[in-house]
């Protein structure tokens, strides 16, 4: 008789989770509080604009990195088109100077030393780390606890070469890098490529996954990939309810220990289960659905400590015609600094015109986005609730931010704009319910470094939890590691061996 796993939440991590199942054995079924699979791997449609909400590029899109393999144990890349840009990046100056990053490490060290040479020193030793970087690959096949004594050793054979850049630059921010250099708009370029309190190693190893080719943007968008993790769960046999919020994780006692036996739904709906596994936000799983039961000192460091990804507003503008830009994504400085809320301010605003992928406009129409980080999601949700009609002024007020931008670098007028949306924090919470509006759980941080969150918690019994609250640093290749390790160590619990494709379902 197969057991049965639950599955809250019908992210990437949840669907992943239940393929990996499947291909094992287990029976699953996935619970989503949305009506839509991905969770923040989404996209939505407007006035035929489809505004896509995640992925820039995908980690593994290519065959030079080990994710390309893991990818291909659910999907068929090979089916996908990707967008290799030769520019990730274009920073400018309010007096039109500019810098580009390029892709390419090559083009890279050129552009740099070209554009500030000054920095001569700093760049070099950049470029070096990256062409060592691009020669790493992260994920192991085994899960942690999993590696015996020789995959220990292969494993610190492979790190050994980039210890040194690891432990060099993981505890200092991108803040903290981008203020050795002397040029200013290198500086600037450093700090805001990401989070500018995110480690800076993140930052040296997108640079390592662009120079190999294996970071290419997907054509059709976030939701088309995430449908694709779908459709693969599905075909697997697994089981989805949309629009199914959990209450709460029932547990029960079981010989001398409490284990974890289902779940409540927010209609009263019980469902029983062997294990149940929470891709859900980290604080709604343990502090509302588990009551704050399951706790140690662990956990509770880590949710005091930890620092979380910023919320975000995204500006979107459906706009008639192609534009003739320099490039695809683009930092341009604002004439004044102007308040986004309260507690957030910018001089500039990070300008993304999707052409490069025409599934996402109508013919002859550009998509252009605007991502504007805030860590001041209470007052967009406080606005939205208490007074609707200042939260869609401020929302426009925000959208024409980036509009009179447009308008003075492109020439773009009101006439134009065909489409506007802008999605707030409050949109992110009322669709994913992710503390704060984090856009990627916990931040890679220097306090945090490469440090582990356990999937268990302390007292509980076959109840697991993965996804971003699980995996510093977020993104959709943790998502694919954390759903493929947690079914290797519930297959290790159970006496199983690992499957990592359709072998053989029970049954069959």
């Amino acid at each position: 008789m197969e057991k049965k796993v639950i599955i809250i939440g019908g992210g990437l991590s949840g669907l992943i989770a239940g393929s990996y199942l499947r291909m094992n054995g287990y029976e699953t079924e996935v619970f989503e509080m949305h009506s839509l699979p991905g969770g923040l791997c989404t996209s939505w449609q407007k006035k035929g604009y489809t505004i896509d909400g995640c992925i820039h590029w995908l980690v593994g899109s290519g065959p030079s990195d080990n994710f390309y393999n893991l990818w291909n144990e659910l999907i068929d890349l090979t089916k996908l088109s990707f967008v290799n840009h030769e520019v990730y990046h274009h920073v400018e100056d309010a007096e039109g100077k500019m810098i580009r990053i390029f892709c390419n490490i090559d083009r890279l060290e050129a552009e740099l030393l070209d554009k500030a040479p000054e920095d001569a020193r700093l760049i070099r030793t950049l470029c070096r780390a990256v062409r060592k970087l691009s020669r790493y690959n992260f994920p192991n096949d085994k899960a942690t606890g999993e590696m015996n004594l020789a995959d220990g050793l292969k494993f610190l054979t492979r790190t050994i070469p980039c210890l040194g850049i690891m432990r060099k630059y993981i505890h200092m921010t991108a803040s903290e890098y981008a203020l050795q250099y002397k040029n200013p708009i290198l500086q600037k370029a450093f700090e805001h490529m990401f989070v500018p309190e995110m480690s800076v190693l993140f930052l040296f190893f997108t640079l390592a996954w662009m120079n190999k080719g294996s970071a290419g943007y997907p054509v059709g968008g976030s939701l088309a990939f995430a449908r694709l993790f779908e459709e693969k769960y599905l075909q697997l046999g697994g089981l989805i309810h949309y629009s199914s919020k959990v209450k709460r994780i029932i547990y029960s006692p079981y010989e001398e220990s409490i284990v974890a036996s289902g779940i409540e739904l927010e209609n009263g709906e019980i469902h029983s289960s062997d294990i149940v596994i929470s891709a859900a936000d980290g604080y709604s799983t343990i502090w509302e659905m588990l009551e704050g039961k399951f706790l140690d000192r662990k956990v509770v460091s880590v949710y005091h400590d930890f620092k979380l990804f910023p919320s975000y507003l995204q500006v979107s503008l459906g706009i008639k015609g192609k534009l003739d830009v320099p490039n695809h994504c683009m930092l341009l400085p604002l004439e004044k600094p102007v308040m986004i809320d309260p507690e957030t301010e910018t001089g500039q605003l990070q300008v993304l015109v999707h052409h490069f992928d025409p599934t996402l406009a109508p013919e002859g129409s550009t998509l252009v986005t605007s991502l504007i980080p805030t860590y001041y999601a209470e007052y967009w949700t406080q606005l939205k609730k208490n007074e609707p009609e200042a939260y869609n002024f401020e929302k426009q007020r925000v959208a024409g931010i980036l509009i009179r931008l447009l308008e003075k670098r492109f020439g773009i007028r009101q006439e134009h704009i065909e489409m506007t949306d802008v999605s707030s924090p409050a949109t992110v919470i009322r669709y994913t319910n992710n503390r704060n509006g984090s856009f990627e759980g916990w931040l890679l941080h220097p306090n945090t470094g490469f440090r582990r969150i356990s999937k268990t918690l302390a007292g509980l019994n076959n109840f697991y939890m993965i996804g971003q609250w699980v995996e510093p640093g977020g993104g959709l290749p943790s998502c694919l590691m954390s759903g493929r390790n947690v079914t290797r160590i519930i297959c290790k619990k159970d006496g199983r061996k690992f499957r990592n494709r359709v072998y053989r379902l029970t049954g069959t």
